[in-house]
């Protein structure tokens, strides 16, 4: 079966805001965690100076957001000259944890912070320190005793393995381009996965080698003992830039989520649209189900 994400009608949710300098030129790859019947979005944001920083806004419905006018995650290292990019947030024993992209002179590395409020931050620094990488999301429980974090090293998708949170290796590739199809430049998880009975349900974006390359988003299923087998993946593309603010932007043809939160029987998937807007589409879970189910 072929599924679909229908977007949201009041689309795009979040747009750059010309008087706030550190956002004034683009908004776009957000974090979102539902909790206590509130949403909380991470959001990468760039003004005038090109350095990417990380706004707040909450929201009650999931659609109509109000954020800070101050961003609430700054560079603050050397590896972070160029800013800090894409987060993505995963809950674990009562604290949020975000991966995000480290950028500088030195390369891209995976970073990690964690919080109670969204607010006050505690850094824990690069995490896999000796290459460039990025596309980082940690699973939401241990698997076998174990921390489990997605990421990137191009062209696939990889998983590693850690103790600690801090300390991770056992690097293993999972995924990566199919020939022939519409993932086949790279691809790289988009939200952190989703706990199901019958696996783990991911969501990742796929690169298409297009004269400027056309990013779009599909599914996985992993196997829940083993998330490094891939049980079921997308043949088509369940969202790809269509609306003109998906097509022309800071990043023309891009579709790039960092988030997907159950809600009231559907799944929410916020999306960065061309670089320049943050924008949602749903799809019902019963939808997902008849998917993940078939044959």
């Amino acid at each position: 079966m072929q599924m679909k994400l229908q977007r949201c009608i009041l689309n795009p949710l979040l747009s750059p805001v010309p008087q706030h300098h550190w956002e004034s030129k683009y908004v776009f790859n957000c974090a979102v965690v539902k909790k206590n019947g509130l949403f909380h979005m991470l959001y990468r944001a760039q003004g005038e100076d090109m350095v990417s920083r990380i706004g707040y806004a909450v929201s009650t419905d999931g659609i109509r957001f109000n954020r800070l006018e101050k961003p609430v995650f700054t560079p603050g290292s050397q590896w972070e000259l160029y800013g800090v990019e894409d987060p993505r947030i995963t809950e674990i024993d009562g604290r949020f944890y975000m991966q995000y992209t480290a950028y500088s002179p030195l390369g891209v590395r995976i970073s990690m912070a964690s919080t109670t409020d969204f607010i006050r931050w505690e850094r824990h620094g690069v995490i896999i320190p000796d290459i460039d990488n990025k596309d980082a999301a940690l699973f939401p429980e241990k698997v076998n005793g174990r921390y489990v974090m997605f990421h990137r090293i191009e062209p696939d998708m990889y998983l590693a393995f850690s103790d600690d949170l801090i300390q991770w290796g056992d690097f293993v590739t999972i995924a990566g381009p199919r020939e022939g199809y519409w993932d086949n430049l790279k691809i790289g998880i988009g939200a952190p996965p989703i706990k199901l009975n019958e696996g783990w349900l991911v969501l990742y974006h796929g690169v298409e080698n297009t004269p400027r390359p056309t990013y779009r988003l599909g599914f996985m299923l992993l196997d829940l003992n083993d998330p490094s087998k891939v049980l079921k993946r997308s043949e088509e593309p369940v969202l790809e830039p269509e609306e003109e603010w998906e097509i022309f932007g800071g990043v023309p043809n891009v579709i790039f989520s960092d988030a997907m939160v159950e809600h009231e029987g559907n799944y929410y998937i916020y999306y960065g649209a061309a670089d320049n807007h943050i924008a949602l589409a749903t799809i019902s879970k019963e939808e997902i189900m008849k998917w993940v189910r078939e044959g």
